[in-house]
């Protein structure tokens, strides 16, 4: 799939454009890249406009600034759809995009009819879950990417997917060694900075998808539904850990075209 690059600020910023229809904006996650929706995003470019960009330092998009917070990224992705001229968004965002998708959602509300967040959470990090993002950045900025990025592998997938999914861990690990160290220790901080989100969720009143893996070890579903309201739906998908673009791609289509039908 043939990817286009935009000059947004200081940043380059790379993305597939496929379809035609109502625009769907697809944020991945942490040391992935617009490659996590490549079995996704077939299905959904034939009745949608689906784009699906790279974070700052992530695949093929550059790191404009040292750093980037979870709001400079929200903040991106807002003039990246004012240079091609978009409003009226649908915007799904996996685990980091979800919480870049929140932030987005707080400060540009205007722009979305709805938004998803899947494998994700409007919960801050723990105490722990702080501590673990700082020694990872330590980790990766004195020994490098490639022991991180294997063991990073090994917790997306349900151990139960671990043979059937071989080639795709195989893949998100490609994709996780093509992050640049820059853009890991950036996303790195900006989770561990991120506020309690919650009250996002509690304010908005536009149609919320939030999608859940029945095994995911990252987030698990009592993490991710964490608020009850008319206009959120609930999504569990079987078989799934954190990637179910990978692991339960027709699922998760099913899921997100139910969705966006409503809208």
């Amino acid at each position: 799939m043939e990817s286009k690059k935009i000059q947004v600020g200081n940043t380059a910023i790379s993305y597939f454009d496929k379809g035609e229809g109502k625009t769907i904006v697809l944020i991945h996650g942490f040391a992935g890249s617009k490659l996590y929706w490549e079995k996704v995003l077939p299905d959904l470019s034939e009745n949608y406009r689906a784009i699906a960009i790279d974070l700052p330092g992530h695949g093929e998009s550059t790191m404009g600034f040292e750093k980037n917070s979870i709001e400079d990224m929200a903040g991106l992705i807002k003039e990246l759809l004012d240079t091609l001229g978009l409003e009226d968004v649908t915007m799904f965002g996996h685990s980091l995009g979800g919480y870049i998708t929140l932030a987005f959602a707080e400060r540009y509300p205007q722009y979305l009819n709805g938004f998803s967040l899947i494998h994700s959470t409007a919960n801050p990090d723990s105490d722990e879950a702080k501590s673990g993002r700082e020694t990872n950045a330590k980790k990766v900025l004195e020994e490098g990417m490639d022991s991180f990025i294997h063991g990073l592998s090994q917790k997306l997938f349900s151990p139960a997917n671990s043979e059937v999914n071989a080639q795709d861990i195989k893949t998100t690990v490609k994709i996780g060694m093509s992050t640049s160290i820059k853009g890991v220790v950036s996303a790195l901080l900006a989770m561990r900075d991120r506020p309690d989100q919650n009250y996002v969720l509690e304010d908005s009143e536009v149609p919320v998808l939030i999608v859940a893996g029945e095994q995911d070890q990252i987030i698990p579903p009592d993490k991710a539904f964490t608020i009850k309201k008319p206009n959120i739906q609930q999504v569990l998908i079987k078989g799934a850990g954190h990637m179910s673009m990978y692991e339960q791609p027709a699922e998760l289509v099913r899921a997100m075209e139910d969705f966006l039908a409503k809208i």
